[in-house]
């Protein structure tokens, strides 16, 4: 193959490798690189500035992941423990609660955002540490590459300048070989003039001459001129080849290799700057986003739910009072801690003090707080629109006389009515039955055949007795954890999450929910019969339970009764359904 050849094979190279870079490189570039004599140290000292500046990088998201790792840790865990202390302690029930629940529930989900940061900034930092390893791989291959094409060039240029020395030497035996011929002294000083710089060619030129001058026989003479002009003639085509294979190495080198290799450097170079660049913004971005995230969590949009300042803004502490002063009267109110209020005149008690204020205790629906409607005696102990924890102590009872007095009525003559509970009563025998049990709840026969007969009436009056209470079965306070919790698309934890609110629940309402869906579980036991599944009494009793209240009486209830239908039933469906494991211990269930 000629040089010609070649250096066409290296061009149509040299365009191909052009052609596979992105049309974004910078050929200017490349070609003021090309240019310069430092060009490839240039690049290899800049790439080391890269790989430094990228591991920099690189061991500062690994520090960085490491504290948000632990700290997301540690808040995980304070939160977690803080919470499972608090329920183990005999500390403040009501909105109290709910909102401290929710205040760590903030700090467990700021704990998790920072966990999946630190993640993605320890899958960031190896991924840098691996481009800077990569990069240092190519950068010594390539200089590698480099210093072998320029060690070969260089040994190239020395090899062409033996060659021309021992041309000049050859040269040299032959002109005094033609001066010794035509009988001309050589003398010293012209024989240092030709010998030039070069001490070697003029120690040689010395020996030769001096054999030359030994022997002065004209055939001998000749004889040395054919040889030396053979050896000028063998040296001058070592030398010429020598210079042509020099001349196309550096021609191969300077346009096609030395172009290529700053090229792959310069790629290098672009390679780990954009890397690490790349992976800069990315940290600013995810930083900044889980800043933004954060501020989501505290102050979260309308529809989202209550952020850390709205949860701990939503303590009621009248109401949260007024609720523990109840059931504390409630569950202490039968045992004698104090003075006694009444008691027999002969023993030397004083009637008490009548009250002249009782129309100031009418109800808006016209129920008189110390008994009957107006314009009918009653008995003073009012049931219907009547809070459940204020029956319970006046009358000190475990259960609200009318649940048991009507569930066993339903039970002796309704278990296999048809769609009992879901098909109302008539509205007048319903609305005359309320009053009578309003007027005085004992005096009410419920086995008299004008309510046995017609048994949808009594158990109409009973939804309507759940429905009136002021405060829902469920309470208002715990509606928004009965609904998390029906949102569990896991059975098993679903029934944990609602077993653990059905725990949370006061005292009096514990004790009704538990007689009130035991009733409805014996009901379910003649499904067959009666239609009434687990399914259609949670519908049926689902909005009655849980209660409709205006928004902005109680805003953890923020969404309405009826967005919450469906969850509302499936909360009931599931606790009916768990009955046994949610209300009935160990030893009930032995006996």
């Amino acid at each position: 193959m000629t040089t010609l050849e070649r250096r066409d094979n290296a061009l149509t190279t040299h365009s191909e490798q052009v052609a596979l870079v992105e049309p974004t490189f910078d050929e200017s570039v490349l070609r003021a690189l090309c240019d310069l004599d430092c060009g490839v140290p240039l690049l290899l000292d800049r790439i080391k500035q890269s790989m430094i500046s990228c591991r920099e990088a690189s061991t500062f998201f690994k520090k960085r992941a490491a504290m948000e790792e632990e700290y997301g840790k540690n808040m995980q865990k304070l939160a977690r423990s803080t919470a499972e202390i608090y329920s183990m302690n005999d500390g403040k029930a009501g909105s109290f609660v709910s909102a401290w629940h929710g205040t760590l529930r903030v700090h467990e989900m700021m704990a998790e955002n920072r966990l999946r940061f630190a993640q993605r900034l320890n899958e960031m930092s190896e991924e840098l540490a691996n481009l800077s390893k990569e990069v240092e791989k190519n950068r010594k291959q390539t200089k590698e590459l480099a210093t072998r094409y320029e060690r070969a060039l260089q040994e190239s240029e020395t090899s062409t300048e033996k060659c021309k020395n021992r041309l000049d030497i050859t040269s040299e035996e032959l002109e005094r070989v033609l001066l010794q011929k035509e009988g001309e002294s050589l003398k010293d000083n012209v024989v240092q003039s030709r010998a030039g710089n070069t001490g070697g060619k003029r120690a040689i030129g010395k020996a030769v001459g001096g054999l030359l001058l030994k022997s002065k026989n004209p055939g001998n003479i000749q004889r040395q001129e054919d040889d030396i002009r053979s050896k000028v003639s063998t040296a001058s085509d070592v030398y010429r080849k020598a210079m042509i294979d020099t001349q196309t190495m550096r021609q191969e080198y300077f346009n096609f290799q030395l172009p290529r290799i700053l090229r792959s450097l310069k790629e290098c170079t672009d390679e780990i700057d954009l890397g690490t660049q790349y992976h800069l913004t990315r940290y600013a971005f995810l930083f900044e986003s889980i800043v933004l995230s954060d501020g989501s969590i505290l102050v979260p949009p309308r529809e989202e739910g209550l952020g850390l300042k709205a949860s701990i803004e939503s303590i009621d502490n009248r109401s949260d009072f007024r609720t523990y002063m109840q059931n504390y009267a409630y569950a202490r109110g039968g045992v004698l801690r104090g003075p006694r209020r009444e008691g027999p005149i002969e023993e030397g008690f004083l009637p008490p003090i009548p009250r002249h204020d009782i129309d100031k205790h009418i109800s808006s629906n016209g129920v008189n707080m110390n008994g009957g409607l107006h314009g009918v005696p009653a008995s003073g102990r009012p049931t219907f629109g009547v809070d459940l924890a204020e029956q319970m102590v006046r009358d000190n009872v475990d259960l609200p006389p009318i649940l048991p007095k009507c569930c066993q009525a339903i039970e002796k003559y309704g278990l296999q009515t048809q769609g009992i509970y879901r098909i109302s009563g008539m509205t007048s025998k319903v609305a005359k039955l309320r009053q009578k049990l309003d007027q005085d709840l004992n005096a009410v026969d419920l086995d008299a055949s004008e309510w046995s007969g017609d048994i949808n009436t009594v158990a109409s009056a009973i939804k309507g007795w759940l429905r009136d209470l002021p405060d829902p079965l469920l309470t208002f306070s715990l509606h928004q954890g009965f609904i998390e919790a029906a949102k569990i698309e896991n059975d098993r934890l679903r029934h944990i999450r609602l077993h653990e609110r059905v725990n949370e629940l006061p005292d009096p309402n514990y004790a009704t929910l538990k007689y009130f869906l035991g009733h409805l579980h014996r009901i379910n036991q003649h499904a067959t019969i009666n239609s009434m599944s687990m399914q259609n009494l949670a519908i049926v009793f689902g909005p009655t339970l849980f209660g409709i209240s205006p928004t902005s009486a109680h805003p953890g209830q923020a969404n309405g009764g009826m967005v919450d239908a469906a969850l509302q039933n499936l909360a009931i469906e599931t606790i009916l359904n768990h009955y046994s494991d949610i209300f009935e211990d160990e030893s009930e269930v032995a006996s």
